[in-house]
């Protein structure tokens, strides 16, 4: 009887610590991708459209072409005037998203001010690529 228990505890604290480990491996996850949504916005604040898109993963520039990236990003972003604030206000990592091949995901979403609009949402979806590293494969501003 008090090895079952034994047993029980022991089984439960491994159980607890692959949690944890899973947890922190997410953790990991988020934190890179993070990093690679912000520099890949600071090429849009740049007004560096065509870097962005080269350095977008390859499910984005499979959807996108890179005229039309910068077509799009030159109606929509230049009205906006540039960047006052961005604050990172959720990340959540994903294995499924609608319309998109499973993968690793990272939606990330900022609290954005901009010159001519004070208060805006971006919504960032870094991926991990083929290759190992993380690169932006969406992105919308509401």
């Amino acid at each position: 009887m008090m090895r079952t228990k034994i047993y029980a505890i022991i089984g439960m604290t491994i159980l607890g610590l692959g949690f944890a480990c899973s947890s922190m491996a997410g953790a990991e996850k988020e934190k890179a991708a993070v990093a690679a949504a912000k520099l890949w916005l600071a090429l849009i604040d740049d007004d560096q459209y065509g870097e962005s898109w080269e350095t977008a993963a390859a499910y984005f520039k499979s959807a996108i072409t890179k005229d039309k990236w910068q077509q799009t990003l030159t109606a929509v972003r230049k009205p906006l005037g540039k960047l006052v604030s961005r604050e990172l206000s959720s990340k959540t990592y994903m294995q499924s998203l609608p319309g998109a091949p499973d993968g690793e995901y990272v939606v990330i979403q900022f609290a954005t001010s901009f010159e001519n609009k004070k208060s805006a949402t971006e919504t960032v979806t870094p991926v991990l690529d083929s290759d190992g590293i993380w690169r932006v494969s969406g992105y919308y501003i509401k």
